[in-house]
């Protein structure tokens, strides 16, 4: 048996470390099958000698965390798990970093994940941003926080959103109510994220000045959007046809994010996905960037990232 010693030099960071209940450290002993105490700012942990320095590398990448003030919670210690198990502890040092904006609760808006900062960092620098991966990985709620962050430093002067209603062909007539009854359905997701940022009274009040517009994407056929964020959200569901349509609306000092999960396409079987064919056709242009977003970049319950995960070897054994 091995025992390593992490000095801890304050008690409130050794508080945030175990967690409540200690549930932080349950989750390391039972990754790696170690026992971890703490006495006097000191922790003790004790097992085999390559699942010590294991655990041992996890402890400091959590307590690098919180000398940075970043959140330690389930989420964070089992991605910085990852990241030793991996072998490239080191980029915990690159989580989380600037607030991209704050909700209307005062609730800090950040990247939990190196594929949620690459992101992010994409945002700022391009003009069209394709983010595309699994359900649960942030690409749609951190697209509205840019959105929301870039208008108010008044870069922009419109936030558009936008999403195919493919559910209901774009027909959406059985539906009951006008319009707006009709394709609210498809575009609560986006509501919701807004509502997040902004609060519901400030919402509504853009929303009335025109400033916010969410449409379905038939809505954008023969418009330009100048000085607009625009957001085009499940876009594995656009057609080819679509795509290029929606693409073609960028205007001038505009910035376009396009989101889907390329596993979730409900297109009819002999109709392809928009989304899939652009990031074959635009990878290469200048000022367009590509988020690939894998399992390891869920932020939902621990549950979602196993079942994207077994859904991806579910499918490499079918193919």
């Amino acid at each position: 048996m091995t025992e390593i010693i992490v000095e801890v030099d304050d008690l409130e960071k050794l508080h945030t470390l175990f967690g409540d209940l200690d549930s932080n450290i349950a989750i390391i002993q039972k990754e790696y099958g170690v026992s971890v105490f703490s006495r006097d700012g000191l922790v003790k942990i004790v097992g085999q000698e390559d699942k010590v320095q294991s655990a041992r590398k996890a402890v400091e990448g959590l307590l690098e965390l919180i000398d940075r003030r970043e959140t330690v919670n389930e989420m964070s210690v089992r991605y910085v798990i990852g990241l030793v198990n991996e072998g490239t502890e080191e980029q915990v040092a690159e989580i989380g970093g600037d607030t991209v904006c704050v909700t209307f609760t005062g609730k800090p808006v950040k990247a939990k994940t190196l594929g949620q900062k690459k992101y992010i960092d994409s945002i700022r620098k391009n003009t069209i941003v394709f983010g595309v991966g699994p359900a649960g990985t942030g690409k749609t709620y951190l697209a509205v926080a840019m959105a929301v962050k870039a208008f108010k430093a008044h870069e922009i002067n419109r936030i558009i959103l936008t999403r195919p209603a493919v559910e209901a062909g774009e027909k959406l007539g059985f539906l009951p109510g006008d319009l707006q009854n009709k394709v609210d359905p498809y575009l609560r997701p986006l509501y919701d994220a807004l509502f997040d940022m902004m609060g519901a009274e400030s919402y509504q009040r853009n929303l009335e000045k025109n400033i916010i517009e969410v449409a379905p994407l038939a809505y954008m056929r023969g418009r330009t959007l100048d000085d607009s964020f625009i957001i085009l959200d499940e876009a594995q569901n656009t057609t080819p046809e679509q795509m290029k349509m929606f693409l073609t609306r960028l205007g001038f000092n505009s910035k376009m994010v396009i989101t889907g999960d390329v596993t979730q396409i409900d297109l009819p079987d002999n109709k392809r996905s928009g989304l899939v064919e652009a990031v074959k056709i635009l990878k290469n242009i200048d000022d367009i960037a590509i988020t690939r977003f894998t399992e390891k970049d869920v932020v939902r319950h621990k549950l979602v990232q196993d079942i994207v995960s077994a859904y991806e070897k579910y499918n490499e054994r079918r193919s």
